[in-house]
């Protein structure tokens, strides 16, 4: 029974394998020891297995598990086009024959998969699950973000960025005999519905032909066809920090713009929000993380709460990453009027605490809403200048301070 039971779990891997490119990922359950009527039935029933069709661009390996970062599109309208999975005993890593594969080949050769993952997902960004079964394909491809600066015959020439090394790209893409074009909400649109000015994001390879400028052959283009308004950069907005992520929301922290905002929002992101790079190139959501600069722009009427919370109409991202120490402030002889000395990590090492100068471009956001006044005891997040003394303990400026936890602070009743 159990060689069995064996014969029929390999036999519906096989099959998950080789579903189509752009198909619903299907599992189909293997009956139990003791089937009956319902269990027979449940057998006929497809089940939809959510996946991710792209590359492995992050890895890690500590004591919290082994987790892997998988880029690309969903394989369904509805499925994740970057989650973080994490590896765990049961899951299968196979290529399309079911043979198994080491997770360390996938990532070293840059090898492009189907990452297979539980219903069960966070709703951070991006979403955090489980991965059930990671399938190795057997070509690769790259794809770009961009905007569609010409429509040609049977294609179009993109100019933006690819979207796993980071780096300007351009590229003239024809479209192949089923090459699949579909819309922001994974409608199937036609090749005379893409017009110049919309954002892509569009998959090619692995053969490009070195040519000025570069060609290759698109199997799949998802289309923004959605023509909004460009948001005004006379809005008033924050120039700061994404310092958190959760529900399609971001926590911005930073300097009102000169034409006005505040220094702390909650900002919703979504399909009407526009995201660029310093050089206006078209990004994706993919591109907003945690303690990355940025530039965003919202309406004027907010819900009068603390902290505020609007819409994103507008986010430039910005190319620097802001450095950050957390720990507790402490009362020492090496700090001086305007400056607060931080024991780094809450430790009895001394190796790595800070000073940092407090001016009146510090945003200090205290626990509670009420006077931003920093004293010891208080344990703190601080994003700082790049530039910091060799000194030790080094010094650097203090951009933003975020009070985490305060001994003295009292709740309201």
């Amino acid at each position: 029974m159990k060689k069995m039971n064996k014969a029929i779990a390999t036999a519906s891997l096989l099959a998950m394998t080789a579903i189509p490119l752009a198909a619903f990922a299907q599992d189909v359950p293997p009956p139990t020891k003791t089937p009956d009527l319902s269990m027979v039935q449940n057998q006929n029933q497809v089940k939809i297995v959510p996946g991710t069709l792209g590359q492995i661009t992050d890895f890690i390996n500590d004591e919290t598990g082994k987790f892997i970062t998988v880029k690309g599109r969903g394989l369904a309208p509805t499925d994740q086009s970057e989650i973080i999975l994490a590896i765990t005993k049961d899951t299968k890593i196979v290529d399309a024959k079911g043979n198994k594969v080491a997770l360390k080949t996938i990532i070293d050769e840059k090898k492009a998969i189907k990452a297979f993952y539980g219903p069960n997902i966070t709703k951070s960004l991006p979403a955090r699950g489980t991965a059930l079964t990671l399938v190795v394909q057997d070509q690769s491809f790259t794809a770009i973000d961009g905007v569609v600066s010409e429509v040609r015959e049977n294609g179009i020439f993109v100019k933006g960025t690819d979207i796993y090394s980071g780096f300007e790209d351009s590229i003239v893409l024809h479209f192949a005999d089923k090459t699949q074009l579909v819309d922001q909400t994974g409608k199937a649109i036609t090749a005379s519905e893409i017009k110049e000015g919309m954002t892509v994001r569009a998959f090619y390879g692995p053969a490009v032909m070195l040519s000025l400028p570069a060609q290759s052959t698109t199997n799949y283009v998802v289309v923004n066809t959605e023509e909004t308004e460009m948001p005004s950069e006379e809005a008033p907005g924050t120039n700061g920090v994404i310092t958190n992520i959760a529900d399609n929301t971001i926590t911005v922290i930073g300097n009102p713009l000169e034409q006005g905002g505040i220094n702390y929002i909650f900002l919703k992101v979504d399909e009407e929000t526009q995201i660029v790079d310093e050089n206006g190139v078209a990004l994706t959501k993919d591109a907003l993380k945690a303690d990355q600069r940025i530039i965003a722009y919202y309406p004027e009427v907010m819900l009068m709460i603390y902290p505020a919370q609007s819409h994103a109409d507008k986010i430039v991202v910005q190319s620097a990453v802001a450095p950050k120490v957390e720990g507790t402030i402490q009362a020492s002889d090496f700090a001086s009027e305007g400056q607060v000395y931080v024991n780094v990590g809450s430790d009895d090492s001394k190796n790595n605490d800070v000073i940092l100068n407090i001016s009146e471009d510090t945003v200090i956001i205290p626990l509670l809403a009420g006077e931003p006044k920093l004293k010891a005891g208080m344990k703190i997040v601080a994003y700082h200048s790049p530039i910091m003394t060799r000194s030790l303990p080094g010094m650097t400026n203090a951009e933003i301070v975020i009070v985490t936890e305060d001994k003295d602070a009292e709740m309201p009743r």
